[in-house]
């Protein structure tokens, strides 16, 4: 449906353009266009290099395990079905932590070993279980204190203070990640038992 209403834009300004004569300067803004997201790409490979590099080192100094320390009561109340010791655990803390820190590339793999674990743990296995669901809910909609590829979009498009989304970020993921955790919550304990008997 959206590529439909993108092409239709895409069609619909190239007519109107060709329509009062003006089709020269649809070429000329496209060829403008795809030069300037060149530069842009290169600015951003320069400064996500750097972001990461930053993020990386606090990663080895051992702020994600610190991190991880600190959300493991949080990761007990989200996921009780999980066995305290399980890699299960580990993996899903590691996996949020890391997306706080705005680590997308070092959460990756623990969410898959995460959701790999959990498989283990699920009595029905060609059905997702409450713990997978939940995992899902918390780490499409992780708080994230250091958004690295929004300020690099911002300095590459040239913005006088490219940080001062941080604090609306953090504002935005964290409202996001509440509701959606307590969605998930009220879905697993009342809705779903009430209106389809399932517990």
């Amino acid at each position: 449906m959206l590529n439909l209403l993108w092409v239709s834009l895409i069609l619909g300004g190239i007519l109107i353009a060709a329509w009062n004569g003006r089709i020269s300067l649809v070429t000329e803004t496209l060829f403008n266009s795809a030069s300037e997201a060149v530069y842009v790409c290169f600015d951003l490979i320069g400064l996500m290099a750097l972001w990461l590099g930053i993020l990386e080192v606090a990663r080895e100094a051992g702020l994600v395990r610190f991190l991880a320390k600190l959300m493991r009561p949080l990761a007990r109340l989200l996921f009780p079905e999980v066995p305290p010791e399980h890699p299960a655990l580990g993996a899903i803390i590691m996996n949020l932590s890391a997306n706080v820190l705005g680590l997308g590339n070092a959460a990756t793999p623990f969410g898959l070993k995460a959701m790999e674990e959990l498989q283990k743990l699920n009595p029905r296995p060609d059905t997702a279980s409450d713990a997978m669901c939940t995992f899902l809910t918390a780490n499409t909609s992780c708080v994230t204190l250091i958004p690295a590829t929004i300020i690099g979009v911002r300095v590459a498009a040239g913005s006088r203070n490219p940080v001062e989304i941080v604090g609306a970020t953090i504002f935005a993921t964290g409202t996001a990640m509440v509701l959606a955790l307590t969605a998930d919550y009220f879905w697993r304990t009342f809705f779903r038992s009430r209106f389809w008997g399932r517990k």
